[in-house]
């Protein structure tokens, strides 16, 4: 496979962006479903007219079912996508396959120093930078502030697992369509356990210890999915096993979630034009359990040439044109500074307008207080904070993530799923051999 790969590469004749103009050149654009995705697809006619010799065509998919798609095409070369969209946890592993081709050679105003450093470093392989973030993203809890001030609560700044369930017990009026909380709970790697994985590291747990060996027999993780569970079970909406980002994106765009802890991108569409409560969502930090982590996580959603592909030139002049500073601006025109693509670029949060967005200062200290080097409380052999970088990691988790899922759906118990995931997984890692 490597090999086809290495020939595909080597065959493939690299172009400067500032290069004579191109014939018309097709190129398809592999992206998930997210409203800021959909968003840039609506600004074509921006892109279209500076660069009328590239068409583009979209491939807009479900997060897992992009996934698997995207996976599949680059792992065999191919050569379906001309870019594609992938997260945090690919980059440094298809980077060092040689699956992806390097964006150095973007044109200078690209600025790339402009970069957060925490989003450039998860997406830089051996001082190349191998994909550019479309946007960055940590986790925070959003919620209503009328509903908390009926409660007679005030929501701390940062806030402990404690307060979350005061919180979700006091919001929920199941008679009213109205549920304390809402979480993932839909299975996947990047679903559930995303959320599960950012919060067990808050609750002490880790997926491994420092020789690879897998840790859910122990009681952090028991904590973990106890303390999730009874929240889901007793505070949060029917079905919620179902639930991914989007479909909780729905729940509190219609009022019927009193808190939503998930990536801080949602911030501009609960505070947007399709949401019924725009004007009463606060923000605070990920919660904690005093223990020096919080529940959040870092991404970034953000776009790569697949070494596979036969148009990376016209690729990079899409990447250029979709991920630097002159995109923020369009937004913002457009739809306002609330709506600009965060969390990619230092000069976003130096903007004096980009400032007095109510989610941009609580969206740059959760991004800053994350750090994928140091996940846990206890030590680990990996790095990742929702994920582990280890390219095992996808097929573990999701199978995982439907362990748990079916007990959030009530078809085991937390002992039973954790049990299975602790058998399931060292059996895995034995088979990778990380361990004997």
């Amino acid at each position: 496979m490597t090999k086809t790969l290495r020939a595909l590469m080597g065959a493939t004749a690299l172009f400067t962006l500032s290069g004579a103009a191109m014939a018309e050149t097709t190129i398809t654009v592999a992206t998930v479903n997210n409203g800021d995705m959909v968003r840039m697809q609506g600004l074509m006619d921006d892109f279209n007219a500076k660069h009328p010799d590239i068409k583009v065509e979209w491939v807009t998919l479900e997060e897992n079912v992009l996934r698997q798609n995207v996976t599949t095409d680059i792992a065999t070369g191919g050569g379906q996508y001309d870019v594609i969209t992938i997260g945090t946890y690919e980059v440094p592993i298809w980077g060092k396959q040689g699956w992806l081709e390097s964006l150095n050679d973007l044109p200078a105003e690209y600025d790339v120093d402009d970069l957060l450093p925490a989003i450039r470093g998860g997406l830089t392989v051996d001082g190349n930078l191998m994909a550019a973030p479309f946007y960055g993203e940590s986790s925070m809890v959003m919620y209503r502030k009328d509903l908390m001030e009926a409660a007679g609560l005030t929501m701390p700044d940062a806030p402990t697992w404690a307060d979350i369930e005061t919180a979700a017990k006091a919001m929920t009026d199941k008679s009213k369509e109205q549920y304390g909380i809402c979480l993932r709970g839909k299975a996947g790697w990047g679903e559930n356990m995303a959320f599960l994985t950012a919060m067990s590291n808050s609750f002490g747990a880790r997926w491994f210890d420092e020789k690879w060996v897998p840790q859910f027999d122990q009681p952090e993780w028991k904590a973990t999915l106890d303390f999730y569970l009874n929240l889901m079970n007793n505070y949060g909406p029917p079905g919620a096993s179902n639930n991914g980002f989007n479909e909780n994106l729905t729940l509190f765009q219609q009022g019927k979630c009193g808190m939503w802890i998930d990536a801080t991108v949602a911030a501009s569409f609960v505070t947007g034009k399709d949401s019924t409560v725009a004007d009463k969502v606060g923000f605070a930090l990920a919660p904690d359990n005093g223990l020096g982590k919080r529940g959040n996580w870092l991404w970034a959603w953000s776009l790569a040439i697949p070494a596979s592909s036969d148009a990376k030139d016209a690729a990079k002049v899409f990447i250029d044109w979709a991920t630097n500073k002159d995109y923020l601006a369009l937004v913002a025109s457009k739809e306002g500074w609330a709506n600009v693509p965060p969390g990619t670029r230092t000069s976003l949060y130096a903007n004096e307008e980009y400032a007095k967005v109510p989610f941009a200062k609580m969206t740059l200290d959760s991004i800053n207080s994350a750090d994928p080097t140091a996940p846990t409380v206890k030590p680990v052999p990996y790095v990742g904070v929702q994920f582990v970088a280890i390219p095992e990691f996808a097929g573990i988790a999701t199978t995982v993530g439907e362990t748990f899922s079916a007990a959030l759906a009530g078809q085991k118990t937390a002992d039973e799923a954790l049990a299975e995931a602790q058998t399931f997984v060292t059996d895995e890692m034995k088979a990778a051999g990380y361990i004997q």
